[in-house]
């Protein structure tokens, strides 16, 4: 898929998957809406929000989610892992685009292997 091809399917996902606030009730929203509220944060806030209750949890979600070997090779795993890792330093905010867009797009083959409405379990440990 093009670049384009994947920030169409991603608009899609947010306008169907998303609450205006919240937690969705489904898998590839709650994956989107993760990487999104990183994104974010580190972009608006420069991570000083950044806390374990909310960028933690979903760090940990977004690795849980897309370490998927029926889905993924191991070495996209090993890829997706670094940035995680990458976005999860508190106290030094990745500013740049490119690694979000990329877990972006690994959501989009998410949601395009898996398909619609897989539902969520809600973590009610996060805050945000």
């Amino acid at each position: 898929m093009t670049k384009e091809e994947y920030f169409e399917k991603a608009k899609f996902i947010w306008k169907n998957y998303v609450p205006k606030s919240g937690q969705s009730e489904f898998v590839q929203g709650e994956l989107l809406r993760a990487i999104e509220k990183l994104r974010d944060e580190a972009h608006r806030n420069g991570n000083i929000n950044f806390n374990e209750k909310c960028h933690g949890i979903l760090i940990r979600f977004l690795k849980e989610k897309l370490s998927d070997q029926k889905l993924f090779d191991s070495e996209t795993i090993e890829k997706i892992n670094e940035d995680l890792d990458r976005l999860s330093v508190e106290n030094q905010p990745y500013t740049w685009d490119d690694i979000f867009d990329q877990i972006g797009e690994r959501v989009v083959d998410w949601y395009l292997y898996y398909g619609d409405k897989i539902q969520h379990e809600k973590n009610f440990e996060l805050y945000c």
